[in-house]
């Protein structure tokens, strides 16, 4: 979890933390833009709604438009701790009201078309929607064709639960359903992937629920990495409260996944087959579709971007935040997207009205729990440098050996930092 703000970053903020029914509009006809402008944003997570509200608030007589198909948006911060036992599904859930209540119209379809030279998008029941500028954040969708044997229908057998709703509590229930003594595999892909150090914090919460449940159990992480965030800190946190129940098989030893056999629930990778009793299969990922439907991924699957405006590289008048984007430095998270979110608003401001945007100064802290009562940080500065973010000299972390106090604390950081910025984006 990343919190990303503009306030400067120092030790003690680094360590301590950094607190800080949709309206949908009539079918028929085109609607044309107002003389003040149009911005019309689709994809209502972090990014987008913060894009839309920052929008708003920055000026009133700009028209904006969140485009989101569903009603209720399920947080993927915490919702490890939802798979664990620790938390309820219902805590994930932000409806887009208050939004709505400030002046964004909130529309509850789905986008299909995107004409980026008619600056035009239309959406499922064919309302046609002018803009003067388009934000898109769509988060990821997955690269099937990366892991042979995996799809949506496999997703039913073995789990990815890499986005929040039903695949959290499907994941969940598999855990509730496996006898003690089984294997929960997880299987995680080389990056870029949305919040990297995520696989982690899943196997260390569902390693808590094991050892409180199951304790004859183990969880073993099949990872095409050799190196991952924060690696050490989580590794001293294993060994401290889980023992040998974690066993990580790293991209070297032949940890990564090459393919699945869902029949079987069977993980293949280069130099073992592995059948364990709960399968949790995180695919490649990629740019959200829409993304690809406007012409915006370039051939990595991702969204090249000014990093100073987030305009498209590609398309002009064409915005790109969040998970899509070819950010550099930035890890893909829900508190970068925030940020990003409402950097692109102040930079369209600016461009609507034939000001140069100004350049953005972003600082992030990285929240980890592994265990009630245990977490850790990482902090770091972003600014943009040629075509992406990159990080510079400012940033701390967690130390390795701080006292279990220092952990505490933390933890409880983290779950100020989510109230944060959900109050922040929907409430």
């Amino acid at each position: 979890m990343i919190l990303m703000t503009t306030r400067p970053l120092t030790r003690r903020t680094a360590v301590f933390g950094l607190t800080a029914a949709a309206a949908t509009l009539a079918r028929p006809q085109v609607l044309r833009a107002q003389s003040s402008g149009r911005v019309v944003v689709v994809g209502g997570g972090f990014g987008g709604a913060a894009c839309a509200r920052a929008l708003k608030r920055a000026q009133d007589s700009l028209q904006v438009i969140l485009i989101e198909p569903n009603a209720v948006f399920t947080s993927c911060p915490f919702s490890n701790e939802v798979i664990a036992g620790l938390r309820d599904i219902e805590a994930q859930r932000f409806d887009y009201d208050k939004i709505a209540a400030e002046g964004v119209t909130v529309i509850g379809q789905a986008v299909t078309t995107i004409a980026p030279q008619q600056r035009s998008v239309m959406t499922a029941d064919g309302v046609a929607l002018p803009y003067d500028r388009l934000v898109l954040s769509p988060g990821i969708d997955f690269h099937f064709d990366a892991l042979p044997g995996y799809d949506e229908a496999t997703s039913e057998k073995m789990p990815h639960a890499w986005k929040a709703g039903a695949q959290t509590l499907l994941l969940r229930r598999q855990l509730e359903a496996m006898s003690d003594g089984g294997t929960v595999a997880i299987a995680i892909p080389a990056n870029p992937s949305r919040c990297p150090p995520a696989p982690y914090e899943r196997a260390s919460l569902i390693a808590h629920y094991l050892k409180t449940k199951k304790p004859r159990s183990k969880v073993l992480i099949l990872d095409a990495k050799d190196n991952f965030s924060q690696q050490r800190l989580f590794e001293k946190a294993w060994k401290e409260l889980y023992g040998d129940m974690i066993e990580r098989v790293a991209l070297s030893q032949g940890g990564r996944v090459t393919s699945v056999d869902p029949s079987t629930r069977t993980i293949i990778t280069e130099f073992g087959n592995y059948t364990p009793d709960v399968a949790n299969v995180i695919p490649p990922q990629r740019a959200g579709h829409i993304a690809e439907i406007a012409g915006a991924t370039d051939a990595t699957g991702w969204c090249p971007i000014d990093p100073v405006s987030f305009e498209s590289k590609l398309i002009s008048n064409l915005h790109v935040i969040g998970d899509a984007c070819l950010g550099g430095g930035i890890p893909k998270s829900a508190s970068a997207a925030s940020a990003q979110g409402k950097a692109c608003a102040a930079a369209i401001v600016n461009l609507l009205a034939g000001r140069a945007p100004e350049t953005p100064r972003l600082t992030g802290v990285c929240y980890n729990t592994v265990a009630p009562g245990y977490g850790f940080s990482l902090a770091g500065n972003y600014q943009p440098k040629g075509d992406i973010f990159t990080e510079v000299e400012g940033g701390a972390t967690s130390p390795v050996d701080a006292p279990r106090e220092l952990r505490a604390r933390e933890a409880e950081e983290a779950e100020r930092w989510f109230q944060t910025i959900t109050a922040d984006t929907f409430g």
